[in-house]
């Protein structure tokens, strides 16, 4: 398992939080483990949950329309990169 950064971990605790996922600690998950299905499991609604949680933190929205989603959506460590790079709170 890679290192989690600061971001990514700010991020990791996030996503455990508006996702109240429980028996998963935010350090533990590897930022490179795919997202859904085999990965962390999440569907659907969690990416919808995870978006407004993510625009409410960070500052700007995340379009389901989007069509590098599933490439943002990747791993933690990619939707990290995309926080970084479109956040407009600190």
């Amino acid at each position: 398992m890679s290192l989690q950064s600061p971001a990514e971990a700010d991020l990791a605790k996030l996503l455990v939080e508006s996702l109240n996922l429980e028996g998963v600690q935010a350090a533990q998950i590897d930022p490179d483990a795919p997202l859904f299905n085999e990965g962390l499991g999440l569907d659907s609604i969690d990416a919808l949950e995870l978006s407004l949680a993510i625009s409410k933190q960070y500052g700007f929205q995340l379009r389901s329309d989007n069509d590098a989603n599933r490439r943002i959506f990747a791993s933690l460590r990619a939707l990290s990169a995309h926080v970084e790079q479109h956040r407009t709170t600190a």
